[in-house]
Parts: structure tokens; C-alpha cells; sequence
């Protein structure tokens, strides 16, 4: 009788070790400034006119539209491209590390048996690849850029992930922009 009070309060002490994050998931490290700039074009019917622009960009730069919500003034796209010499160095699987494998068995039953046997050279699958996402946010009159790159590797496991955010990209797809959306004034 007395086994079913204990291991209720084991159980009770041990649901008291969970504990809560600190803080919600953050994007790391933080976007940049420069991910974030005013379009030009305040008005909501503009903001079309901001989407097609940021498109034809996006597609110019070799990316591929996946989806797109005119009232939310959401687009997402993505661009993949095969990583040549992209390997862990301790991935025995691909072939790196050693390069010889050597195994074999040994067997009693209704009689005895031995077999070695051994390979050399990389395994086979598909070639590593790095896929880049960029959603953009056309609001009020601004666009927000969110930028991230996933690395998977020749068996398509995700070896790498993280935000790709920066000034860089940023900067580079706002001049971009500014060169495709003719001003306000022109006609």
C-alpha cells in the first residue's frame, strides 16, 4: 500500500523539474536595418505595383515564386543550388574520414563460417545543396525582407540553418527595387 504514495510524489517531484524558456525564439542573429525601408508608395492599391516589383527582382536574381497573398502583400521564394565539396569531414556515410571500410563475420551453426569483405570511396545519394528562402512583407507604405539558408546534406539531412538577414543581401535587393519602381512624379 505504502509503494503507491511514493511513487505518486516521485512522479510529482519530478513534474516539478520542468521549467518554461526564458524567452520566445528570436531570429539569430537579429535581421538588419537595412531589411526594412520604405517603399514610397503608401496607398493600399499601390501595393501591387510594390509585389510586381519585388518579383520581377526576386526572378531576375534566379529565385523561384512559391507563394504570394495580395492582401496580405506577401511573396515567398526560394532559389536551390548543389554545394560542390560541401561534406562533414566525420561523415563516414560519404565516403570522407577513412575511405576504407573493412568488415566482415563470424559464424558457428551447422558449421563454421568466416567472411571478410571491404569497400572504398564515397557512398552514393544526391548532391548536398543550400536552399535560400526570402519572404517579403509589402505594408504601409514599407517592405520587410526575411532571409534564411538551409544546408542539407547528400542524404538530405539539414546540416546547417540560419538567418541570412543582413546588410549585404539587404542593401543590395533595395537598390534593386528602387532601380525597377519608377518614381512617383514619373509617368
Amino acid at each position: 500500500m505504502k509503494a503507491i504514495p511514493l511513487s505518486i510524489t516521485c512522479l510529482l517531484a519530478l513534474a516539478g523539474c520542468q521549467t518554461v524558456p526564458d524567452r520566445l525564439p528570436q531570429a539569430e542573429p537579429a535581421p538588419a536595418a537595412a531589411c526594412y525601408f520604405p517603399t514610397g508608395q503608401s496607398a493600399p492599391d499601390e501595393t501591387l505595383s510594390v509585389l510586381t516589383a519585388s518579383i520581377d527582382v526576386l526572378e531576375a536574381w534566379g529565385f523561384s515564386l512559391e507563394t504570394t497573398d495580395t492582401e496580405l502583400g506577401l511573396v515567398s521564394a526560394s532559389r536551390e543550388r548543389e554545394l560542390i565539396g560541401y561534406y562533414d569531414r566525420y561523415d563516414y556515410d560519404y565516403g570522407y574520414g577513412s575511405g576504407f571500410r573493412l568488415f566482415g563475420g563470424f559464424g558457428i551453426g551447422r558449421g563454421v563460417g568466416i567472411g571478410v569483405g571491404g569497400s572504398f570511396g564515397p557512398g552514393f545519394g544526391q548532391q548536398p545543396v543550400e536552399v535560400e528562402r526570402v519572404s517579403l512583407l509589402a505594408r504601409d507604405g514599407h517592405l520587410r525582407i526575411s532571409r534564411d539558408i538551409r544546408r542539407f546534406d547528400h542524404l538530405g539531412d539539414l546540416r546547417e540553418s540560419y538567418s541570412a538577414s543582413n546588410d549585404d543581401f539587404c542593401g543590395r535587393f533595395q537598390d534593386a527595387f528602387s532601380s525597377s519602381v519608377t518614381p512617383q512624379g514619373a509617368s
